[in-house]
């Protein structure tokens, strides 16, 4: 059973996935500042590079906002680490492997189910949704999308 995609103003559930370090990151370790959660498709494609890069060429800009990135795909954790270097991103990507997580918070997919969705959440410093944006195609527009609330 799919659950039903989390909202706006509802509390982010806590859950822990292993980060490309191999470390088990628990969610909750970033309450108490903003911080961007977005899910990708898949490591080194074309629309997940674009996105994973205006992250990392936003990523001072974020962090002068006191916001953390996470990343978070089904790839394994050394497909992140491999991502990660190749492109330079200095933040944290996520494993999801079994989608748990992505079903956890209702994670539409796109192209009618084909594909793993991309969404991108806001979350404040209490760990509330404040923000959700979802796009296949407009992967650069991400990170337009969270900056914009996060300088309101």
């Amino acid at each position: 059973m799919k659950n039903k995609p989390i909202k706006i103003g509802a509390q982010l559930p806590v859950f822990s996935l292993t980060s490309q370090n191999g470390d088990l990151i628990s969610i909750d370790q970033y309450f108490g500042k903003p911080f961007i959660l977005y899910f990708y498709p898949k490591d080194d494609t074309p629309g997940c590079t674009a996105e994973a890069c205006s992250f990392r060429d936003a990523y001072a800009e974020l962090r002068g906002l006191e916001a953390e990135v996470v990343g978070v795909s089904a790839d394994s954790p050394s497909s992140h680490m491999s991502f990660a270097k190749r492109y330079d991103l200095p933040f944290v990507l996520l494993s999801d492997e079994k989608n748990e997580v992505r079903k956890l918070l209702g994670v539409p997919g796109s192209m009618f189910g084909f594909l793993p969705g991309r969404v991108t959440y806001v979350i404040d410093k209490n760990g509330k949704v404040k923000h959700v944006f979802e796009s296949q195609l407009q992967a650069s527009k991400h990170v337009k999308e969270a900056l914009e609330l996060l300088k309101r």
